[in-house]
């Protein structure tokens, strides 16, 4: 039991309540100190965290996209590594990937091709070279409907120079049942060329093709990778008559992205360079670009601004 204060000798007392108030400090080791008084100081004036998607409560899609790719990217994977054990050796022998797609599924295509980051030999087939270069009138090749006819599928591979011992061809499309993008592909694999799909399987499973032979893009291509959308694409329903928040896209890019990462990996493990583009935005962008830009000259079609 403590002896109370008042029945100490002065001297005793003074002592007693130097180790009394000792006793409640805290001991802290050496540089301990300034540690303390950080952490009071950020306990008084905390820094903002970032906020979590979940937290972000006005808008579901984010998290809708995340979940989208952590799916796709645990899926897809295998088919992804597929592709680049298809692309990447062809690649490196000379040969060029031809990226097909008509609508909104020309946007991962374009992704992979004449931009900062990727790859020099890809090859953007696009309708408007029937009109550019096959003569036909741009107000046909504007004619969204033209896609579904196989017919003009043989025009475009014949403009395109396409050398069937050392290319492969991707083709994308969402739905996977219109008469060209089945057509393209079919050519392709009747050339022996191997044809990689980027399709959505929940959309094609669920419509009928087309084309006249009744097949789909997934039937006619050697690798099929699923970009995981839902039939109709819009994953967000706001109400019993409207969804929004298309993934197909979205997805696409991401799965170019991987396929990108994947043979330039492939290049430098060969001991080359990978023929990548620097921005032209950059300070030496145009003149390290310059010389890539000599591979294949007369076989990739530049890029329209």
């Amino acid at each position: 039991m403590r002896r109370p204060l008042s029945g100490l000798p002065p001297r005793r007392r003074r002592l007693r309540r130097r180790h009394l108030r000792g006793a409640h400090r805290a001991r802290l080791p050496p540089g301990g100190a300034e540690r303390a008084r950080t952490a009071a100081r950020r306990a008084l004036h905390p820094r903002p965290h970032p906020p979590r998607i979940g937290a972000l409560v006005s808008y579901s899609y984010p998290q809708i996209a995340l979940d989208h790719i952590a799916r796709l990217v645990s899926t897809q994977e295998a088919a992804i590594t597929a592709a680049v054990d298809a692309i990447a050796p062809r690649m490196i022998a000379g040969g060029i990937l031809q990226a097909f797609a008509t609508g909104h599924a020309r946007l991962p295509m374009h992704e992979m091709a004449g931009r900062a980051g990727g790859l020099r030999p890809i090859n953007l087939i696009r309708m408007q070279d029937l009109a550019t270069r096959g003569g036909l009138p741009f107000s046909a090749v504007s004619d969204p409907l033209l896609e579904r006819d196989p017919g003009f599928a043989r025009q475009l591979w014949d403009l395109t120079r396409i050398d069937a011992e050392k290319d492969i061809v991707m083709v994308a499309s969402n739905s996977g049942i219109n008469g060209i993008t089945v057509e393209f592909a079919s050519i392709a694999r009747s050339e022996g060329i191997p044809v990689i799909a980027l399709t959505s399987m929940a959309h094609t499973t669920q419509v009928e093709s087309r084309h006249p032979s009744g097949k789909r893009l997934f039937e006619v291509a050697d690798i099929v990778i699923d970009n995981l959308g839902p039939a109709g694409d819009a994953t967000l329903p706001l109400d019993d008559a409207v969804s929004v928040g298309a993934v197909s896209n979205l997805m696409g890019i991401v799965v170019v992205q991987m396929i990108t990462e994947g043979i330039a990996r492939r290049y430098l493990a060969e001991g080359l360079v990978p023929p990548v583009y620097r921005s032209m935005n950059m300070p030496d962008g145009d003149g390290r670009n310059a010389a890539i830009e000599a591979m294949h000259a007369d076989r990739i079609a530049t890029i329209e601004p």
